[in-house]
């Protein structure tokens, strides 16, 4: 098909170095890069595999345990790389094999980890399988590793049922059979470009476990599974009997998402990363210039489901190793509102062993310096810039409290620079599918996939030489890497130093729970050992009691015999070691 192919944490709160060094993705601090968009090596506007790889050393020093990588495989870009064609190519637009041999490599001799992500749900239309699928027509076995239905009505002409598309419309399309008339339909959750994998049929579980095989054998040290929940379909694909099913998704469990039939192909999966797991033994992998301390390769699931309490069955002891916190990405800037989700979130945890997981941002959602610069409650997709310096500032003791909780973290790339979404991009040079499907998704998912600046001057403020596939605001380059690094008190060094610190203090990383101290209304404070982490989500300062030595806070506080006051929406880090 291709052309490329190469051949228990402690129940405390606590948990020791060593220990984060056995299984390290339990207090991993993980950075997402979207390779379109992080650096651009051949000025053709667009990021790419040696770009990554060049900018490797920054991420290094960020300080940074593991970077993943959104998709780069060959595929027509219907969905930014969502849509894969081949699983074992890189697209040219991003380079070839050896470019991500070489990325891999080279992280490792920085003592990075590389996720890759893996889109199982759907393939592209473009894939082998589906081509072959159409132009054999009814009746084909390539055909059975979709879903293929016939029509109802008369004459066929209306979908096999009622669900409808993520990106909107119906999850449905007719193909032209190749005698020239109206067929068969296919399904796809998501864009037409984007059909569906039927997970029943035992080919499309043996190919996915060989695709496992052959990035496992590059040297990858785990995967993101896109739509992790989205594999196994209720059984005759049954009517969902409603309209704007979107805002049914994350309230219940749906007839395409959070089946349980999912979780037997997670077990098969896992079997696979613990051959790999053996044959690396309990000091690591063997291969020279690996550089990686101890431990094994990792699954992280992007599972949206109703309750954290079922994201939970991902992570059982034999199926997944994490699992993304989408109730705590989509919880507001508020005190209370993040307790309850952060009490919750352990304690759904603990039972299956599981790490916790936080994060603020991704490639799919609105960054969150933009949306704490806007009101409560609008969701995690916003159109509007709000107060920018509200934002920020609410961003950064946001980020603080975030690295302080016991888990692993995730950091979406550009948001250590304090990088606002970009919310007035031209209608004409916007890409996502969504924005052009009518009651879909939003489709504004553009705004934060714009090229991130490094330097203050340049066509592209340093992407690359050859400007930028989305073009960047006026005033990037004052939020560059070029512009903050060095100076006191920026985003970056901010990032830095919440970073080093996150190493250097044994109570900080991988962890169980928290023990929660009084606090004024509006406040978070939190003992882990000698750490203690106070979070004023208010918009007025508090005075709290000074927790011994100031680490780092996101904001200026001011210490007194009555304690520390902390301005609005700041968080502070204490140690009393």
């Amino acid at each position: 098909m291709s052309q490329q192919h190469l051949a228990a944490p402690a129940d405390d709160t606590a948990v020791a170095p060593a220990a984060q060094h056995r299984d390290w993705w339990r207090g991993a601090v993980i950075y997402q890069v979207y390779p379109r968009s992080f650096a651009d090596s051949n000025g053709d506007g667009m990021g790419d595999l040696a770009g990554v790889r060049a900018r490797l050393p920054y991420l290094r020093d960020l300080g940074v345990d593991a970077v993943w990588l959104s998709p780069f495989y060959a595929s027509p870009q219907a969905d930014a790389g969502y849509d894969v064609a081949d699983y074992r190519a890189v697209d040219p637009m991003f380079g070839n094999l050896l470019d991500a041999d070489a990325l891999i490599r080279d992280a490792h001799e920085l003592s990075l980890r590389i996720i890759v992500d893996l889109v199982p749900n759907h393939s592209s239309d473009q894939h082998e399988w589906f081509k072959r699928a159409l132009a054999e027509g009814p009746g084909s076995p390539l055909r059975e590793r979709y879903h293929f239905r016939p029509g109802k009505g008369k004459a066929g002409e209306l979908p096999p049922n009622d669900w409808e598309s993520i990106f909107g419309g119906p999850a449905w399309t007719r193909v032209t059979e190749p005698d020239g008339t109206p067929g068969e339909w296919y399904l796809h959750l998501f864009a037409p470009e984007q059909p569906d994998f039927n997970w029943n049929h035992p080919a499309v579980g043996d190919e996915f476990r060989s695709i496992l095989r052959f990035w496992l054998d590059m040297g990858v040290d785990g995967f993101r599974i896109d739509v992790a929940h989205g594999l196994i379909k209720a059984d005759g694909l049954p009517d969902l009997g409603a309209h704007d099913q979107l805002k049914l998704l994350g309230n219940d469990v749906m007839p395409f998402f959070d089946q349980e039939g999912v979780h037997e192909v997670y077990r098969q999966w896992r079997t696979v990363l613990d051959e790999y797991a053996e044959k690396e033994g309990p000091e690591g992998p063997s291969a020279e210039g690996r550089g990686r301390e101890t431990g094994g390769r990792i699954f992280v699931a992007e599972a949206w489901t109703p309750t954290i309490e079922r994201t939970a069955n991902y992570v059982r002891p034999d199926e997944l190793h994490q699992a993304f916190n989408f109730q705590y990405l989509g919880t507001d800037w508020d005190a209370e509102q993040l307790r309850e989700v952060i009490d919750r979130t352990l304690a759904a945890m603990r039972p299956v062993d599981a790490p916790a997981t936080w994060v603020l941002s991704n490639h799919d959602v609105t960054r969150h310096a933009t949306r704490f610069a806007n009101p409560p409650g609008l969701g995690t997709q916003i159109r509007t810039a709000g107060d920018r310096a509200l934002g920020l500032r609410r961003a950064r003791a946001a980020t603080l409290l975030m690295l302080a909780l016991p888990g692993s973290a995730y950091l979406y790339q550009g948001e250590e620079l304090g990088l606002p979404d970009v919310v007035d991009l031209p209608d004409e040079v916007r890409q996502d599918p969504a924005y052009f499907r009518g009651a879909g998704q939003d489709g504004f998912r553009d705004g934060c996939r714009v090229p991130i600046p490094w330097t203050r001057e340049g066509s592209s403020y340093g992407f690359g030489g050859g400007g930028s596939w989305l073009p960047q605001p006026a005033g990037w380059g004052e939020l560059s890497v070029e512009a903050q690094t060095g100076v006191a008190g920026s985003t970056l060094e901010l990032y830095r130093a919440a970073l080093a610190a996150r190493r250097e203090q044994p109570a900080l990383g991988a962890g169980s729970g928290v023990e929660w101290l009084p606090a004024p209304e509006g406040v978070l404070a939190f003992r882990r050992g000698e750490f203690t982490c106070v979070a004023n989500t208010t918009g007025a300062p508090v005075t709290v009691p000074a927790h011994g030595r100031v680490l780092l806070a996101s904001g200026e506080i001011t210490e007194s015999a009555a304690g520390a006051e902390v301005p609005a929406d700041t968080t502070v880090w204490w140690t009393t070691a």
